[in-house]
């Protein structure tokens, strides 16, 4: 299904999906591989192409990886919170708690998952290093989000499962070599209910914009 949107309107209404994902509706294969496509059209550092995409569709696998998601999760939402920050932000972060929590609670039902990957252990890189390895991959897996969107699909990217040793413990379930490849993050993949998403609230431009200097 094609939604016909401009290239602004998918750039402004693609949304982490939590709480809208369609469990129940089946995704095709090729639908995935058409968006995946698309992303490999991303630039990539050096033009190495290193990364790689894992989808998961065994019941048993994606319960797996979401009981390593949610027993992180279940450390992570009691670690204090930042401070205030006196503007929208407060106000949004209870409902994406809210949708976070979802996620986690149902995170198996989505029809697949899929954890995007690339070459090399990026832990111990320093910055300019780091920057460029993590640019060869996330151009690619947001180009995958903004595909998935264009067809009535939705996606959120999150990191959770990678903390406390669960990224070890997701390579070891799917064959993953840990030594030699990094993961950036899990992401349920699904139809979404309604495909009517509008652009988020944010900062307004003159808050975050500098020109010549800080």
């Amino acid at each position: 299904m094609q939604l016909n949107l401009t290239s602004d309107e998918v750039l402004t209404s693609t949304r982490s999906v939590r709480k809208r994902l369609d469990f129940e509706k089946p995704v095709e294969r090729k639908i995935v591989e058409e968006c995946l496509e698309i992303a490999l059209q991303a630039p990539t550092g050096g033009n190495n192409q290193g990364w790689h995409w894992i989808i998961v569709e065994d019941a048993a696998k994606k319960k797996a990886l979401a009981d390593i998601y949610r027993a992180n999760w279940a450390v992570y939402a009691t670690l204090p919170g930042g401070k205030p920050r006196g503007d929208a932000r407060d106000e949004q972060l209870p409902k994406v708690r809210d949708s976070a929590t979802f996620l986690a609670e149902n995170f198996e039902k989505a029809p697949m998952l899929m954890i995007p990957c690339i070459e090399g252990r990026l832990e111990n890189l320093d910055v300019a290093m780091g920057a460029g390895a993590w640019g060869s991959l996330l151009p690619a897996a947001w180009s995958f989000m903004l595909a998935l969107r264009g067809r009535g699909m939705g996606s959120a990217w999150t990191t959770i499962h990678l903390m406390f040793e669960g990224e070890k413990k997701a390579a070891e379930l799917l064959g993953i070599p840990y030594d030699k490849i990094t993961q950036g993050g899990l992401f349920p993949i699904a139809y979404t209910i309604g495909t009517d998403f509008k652009p988020a609230k944010r900062l307004p431009l003159d808050k975050v914009l500098h020109w010549d200097k800080w």
